[in-house]
């Protein structure tokens, strides 16, 4: 029925949500993960579409790139502005670090009781091999033109001028992520000293220092706000069946043991 009036002059069609889920970590080129290039084709159908009175996102991401997670949450918020659709963002298991960068894009964050949020902060990671490779009797060779090429080769022992210089950037970026958290929040973030230390909240928690607004629920508080009678359109990226052999399904096994150690981190 909810069909035909679309087409029947005069008949005012139910409201409609445009829900779009987003589930892991966010990295640009490698597949199952969330990027600006995957989800750019669901984010303009989702807000194009049908004229949908909302769109919802459906957030459960322990984080990752923050260029690809400044991409999906600019995007969002340019959709939403030239559309002039409002957004909000239901927190599962975890909205942490990129994560909740995408969050601070919606109008509104809602979470569960045991939803975690959070973790503004900048991580980098790596290893040091250079002691190993000595006891096996390697000599690692690099050549480079320019003095900054070769920066924190793993395979040689830590330099302190290239860890200082990882340290402005990974400054950079936080300050980045602050802007763009202060500027998504504002006035609703409470004077917490710890709120951009890359602690995380749990639930209320989470609602108490602004990370979120409310507590709740993705169909329930959409109906709440636009009527029992709400429809939802969901838009999901889709997964293949079936890697393809190779190093494409090696790649995509190492993508899923990262993909578990970020979920890993909030003990999830």
């Amino acid at each position: 029925m909810s069909v035909m009036k679309r087409f029947i002059p005069f008949v005012k069609s139910n409201p409609t949500v445009a829900v779009i889920r987003m589930q892991g970590t966010i990295a640009s080129g490698t597949r199952g993960t969330l990027s600006d290039a995957s989800l750019r084709p669901l984010l303009e159908k989702a807000f194009r579409k049908g004229k949908p009175v909302a769109v919802a996102l459906e957030i459960n991401s322990p984080g990752g790139s923050p260029v690809q997670s400044s991409l999906i949450g600019a995007r969002i918020r340019r959709l939403s502005e030239e559309t002039e659709i409002p957004v909000y963002a239901f927190v599962e298991d975890v909205a942490a670090s990129g994560g909740y960068w995408i969050a601070s894009a919606a109008d509104e964050i809602y979470a569960d009781q045991a939803s975690i949020l959070g973790s503004i902060g900048v991580i980098s990671a790596g290893f040091g091999a250079h002691v190993f490779l000595q006891r096996q009797g390697i000599e690692r060779r690099v050549y480079t033109a320019g003095k900054s090429k070769s920066m924190l080769d793993p395979f040689r022992p830590e330099n302190e001028e290239d860890v200082a210089r990882l340290n402005r950037l990974l400054g950079q970026l936080h300050e980045t992520f602050i802007t763009q958290v202060k500027t998504g929040r504002g006035d609703r973030l409470a004077d917490n000293p710890d709120l951009y230390t890359g602690e995380i909240w749990v639930g209320q928690g989470a609602v108490d220092v602004g990370l979120a607004d409310a507590l709740g629920h993705l169909i329930p508080a959409m109906k709440d706000r636009f009527g029992d009678k709400t429809e939802f359109r969901r838009y999901e990226q889709r997964r293949p069946l079936l890697s393809r052999l190779g190093a494409t399904m090696a790649k995509d096994a190492l993508g899923a043991i990262e993909d578990r150690a970020e979920f890993a981190r909030y003990g999830l």
